[in-house]
């Protein structure tokens, strides 16, 4: 972590402190929560992201998934909310380290850590799939361990809920992190908790061996990889991982979700079976197989290595006794056997026919038709591909061409790809502003454009003043680049809908009433007053209801004006020292004007001590104004330091004069008399037995 240079408040309570990661779409701070007196961690959306209701509303349902999420394995979210157009969560901050930072420069772990940690990742991400979340984005950035070795999965970010679509990404873009997709994932078709399962076993996979199963230069590349790839398995790249737990990141890795473990809860147990040195199912021969008994793609076999029937070979048989057979047994034996013969060949034969040697002219079919016509002719279809380009000649949707091209020899191994055709090329659209239009004409803008409006009720992600009608925000924002019928969502808040009564604190009645009736408010004639110390007197400081409360238009409101400072309580400053009496009043709001003290009011011990404030201990005074303090600057009168004087110490410790100290004159002398009075005083003592007494 490293200390901030702008130790920013957020909302009045949350006050960042450290740098402790920047991710995709947010910066993540070590904060203190003021109110609560306790540390948190605060994630905080990029500002340019910010200004996008897209990824508003993505960070918005990244709380409200995790909120929901109450689990020990689960980083809980604590709360949620903007400042000054900044959005951030607020979550536990977990001491410890990502499992990131574990696994940095290959180290890799031993097999009973890998499972212990995973098991945990696996409890929470169960947890998770039965509150009908999936994760979407397991990784070990994601996973933090704590110094008492507990995992905390966090950042559901991309969570979705397994019963809805997601909207919130762009056609043709998966969100994600590529080295951890899913087979499925990659290919963006519809996940759920096995998707989860299959990024574990990625996560498992690197902790075992130190890198990934699979790596490359792009995302791309790493997605094709786990949709086309062949995972090593982790005993040849690292010996000394048990059997048992290969068996387990395995099964977790099967390309076909039905394969891998149907729950992240069996996954657990696995594991934990495992840790306590039980046989694993994974390992009982249902799971996925690897090494030399895992499924892999070889050449085109010939006819003769085809499976198909064949004679029983005769062969020297000493075991056993001949039996004596019958001339009609042998000929019954001999006609089945050349049936079977006829058969087989009659199979290799038809076999064949239908065997492609030729490339087929495909170009005008639809992929679906082409590819039916290739796998009849004896083509795989994992050996069929497509591509697609633009054509003005070809409808779109029909092959345009094939390569090899038509008339090329092929075999049943050869990789055949599918052009098909996109139709004709259409320049994108740039995306225009329609915010702050009425929804009619917003609509009209956008096909004008050739773009699809999408009308929504507005949430909170807009930073626009709502107005019924009326197109808050939008997304994709204006000046983007998009397809021609792309969707543009248009945020809007619908005639009746409600919405939060906006801040007009600071303004004049006159500018805060033409604000509120422009959204369709009644401001009542006269508004009611309250003291402020913050807000100048005759402006507006607050409404009634308050600034957010949710309200639909035609609500009355009634303004709320300053009549200046709130009287406060004037506290006991005399007997303070004047410096410490001077930030007490300026804490309490007032004004401070100090005055030195006429020396009369003065002690020696009293020098820049209060001895006097114009407004008296207890009593009432309006917030800003002023108080004058008066202070001691010097020692006091020449009386008081007589006492000190050389005379009168004399006459104090004088051998009589302890007696006459007593006396009338003695005092006198005591109080800084002079000399000649304390030296009468001596003179006219009483006899020592008589000042003894006195």
């Amino acid at each position: 972590m490293e200390p901030v240079d702008d130790a920013r408040l957020y909302s009045h309570r949350y006050q960042v402190t450290h740098l402790i990661a920047r991710g995709g779409m947010a910066m993540v701070y070590r904060a203190q929560d003021l109110l609560l007196n306790r540390p948190v961690a605060l994630k905080i959306l990029y500002p340019e992201l910010s200004a996008d209701p897209l990824f508003v509303e993505r960070f918005r349902r990244e709380a409200q998934a995790a909120a929901k999420l109450s689990h020990p394995n689960i980083v809980p979210v604590f709360d949620w909310g903007e400042d000054e157009g900044t959005y951030f969560i607020v979550m536990e901050l977990v001491e410890g380290r990502s499992l990131a930072e574990v696994l940095r420069d290959g180290h890799v772990l031993t097999a009973s850590r890998t499972a212990q940690l995973a098991a945990q990742v696996a409890a929470a991400l169960n947890y998770a799939h039965r509150n009908g979340m999936v994760h979407r984005d397991v990784k070990p950035g994601n996973i933090l361990i704590t110094t008492d070795a507990q995992v905390k999965v966090t950042d559901f970010g991309i969570a979705q809920a397994m019963s809805s679509e997601d909207h919130l990404t762009e056609e043709g873009l998966v969100m994600g992190t590529a080295t951890y997709f899913s087979p499925e994932q990659a290919e963006g078709a519809a996940v759920d908790g096995r998707s989860d399962v299959y990024a574990l076993g990625v996560v498992m996979y690197e902790m075992l061996v130190g890198r990934p199963p699979f790596v490359g230069e792009t995302p791309l590349e790493v997605s094709t990889q786990h949709v086309h790839g062949t995972v090593t398995p982790p005993t040849q790249v690292n010996p000394t991982v048990p059997r048992d737990v290969e068996a387990i990141v395995m099964k977790a890795l099967s390309k076909s979700p039905d394969l891998r473990y149907p729950t992240a809860d069996e996954l657990r147990a696995d594991l934990l079976r495992f840790v306590d040195g039980q046989p694993v199912h994974a390992a009982a021969g249902q799971g996925a197989f690897f090494g030399n008994d895992s499924t892999q793609m070889v050449q085109a076999v010939t006819a003769g290595e085809r499976t198909q029937a064949v004679p029983v070979l005769a062969g020297p048989r000493t075991n056993v006794k001949r039996r004596r057979r019958s001339p009609n047994k042998g000929l019954l034996i001999g006609v089945a056997l050349a049936l079977i013969i006829a058969g087989a060949v009659a199979y290799f034969v038809s076999s064949s026919q239908h065997s492609l040697s030729v490339m087929p002219d495909l170009g005008g079919q639809s992929a679906a038709a082409a590819t039916a016509v290739l796998t009849q002719d004896g083509i795989s279809s994992t050996n069929i591909t497509t591509s697609q380009v633009n054509s003005a000649a070809v409808a779109k949707g029909l092959v345009v061409s094939t390569k090899p091209i038509k008339g090329s020899k092929v075999t049943p191994s050869t990789k055949i790809t599918l052009i098909v055709s996109l139709g004709v090329a259409i320049p994108p659209v740039i995306v225009p502003d329609v915010t702050k239009l009425t929804l009619t004409n917003a609509e009209a803008t956008l096909s004008a454009k050739h773009l699809v409006s999408i009308p929504q009720a507005a949430t909170s992600s807009c930073n626009a003043t709502p107005v019924p009608n009326i197109v808050m925000c939008q997304s994709p924002l204006p000046g983007k680049s998009v397809k021609p019928q792309s969707q543009v969502i248009l945020y809007y808040l619908p005639p009746g809908g409600k919405f939060g009564i906006p801040p007009v604190a600071g303004n004049s009645t006159i500018t805060a009433t033409a604000t509120l009736a422009s959204l369709g408010l009644s401001v009542k004639a006269v508004p009611a007053t309250q003291c402020s110390n913050t807000i100048a007197s005759g402006l507006v400081q607050g409404t009634i209801p308050a600034v957010g409360t949710q309200v639909t238009a035609g609500t009355s409101i009634q303004l709320v004006t300053s009549i200046g400072g709130c009287p406060t309580v004037v506290p006991q400053l005399t007997g303070r020292l004047r410096d410490t009496a001077q930030r007490l009043l300026q804490n309490y709001g007032f004004v401070v004007v100090e005055n030195p003290a006429p020396s009369s009011l003065c002690t020696g011990a009293q020098v820049d001590e209060v001895v006097s404030q114009s407004v008296g201990r207890g009593q009432l005074a309006p917030y800003g104004s002023t108080i004058t303090l008066q202070y001691c600057q010097t020692a006091g009168p020449t009386g008081l330091t007589g006492v000190t004087g050389t005379t009168g110490t004399t006459g104090v410790t004088g051998a009589t004069g302890v007696t006459g100290v007593t006396g009338a004159t003695g005092v006198t002398g005591v109080t800084g008399a002079t000399g000649s009075t304390t030296t009468t005083t001596t003179s006219t003592l009483a006899p020592a037995s008589t000042g003894a007494n006195g």
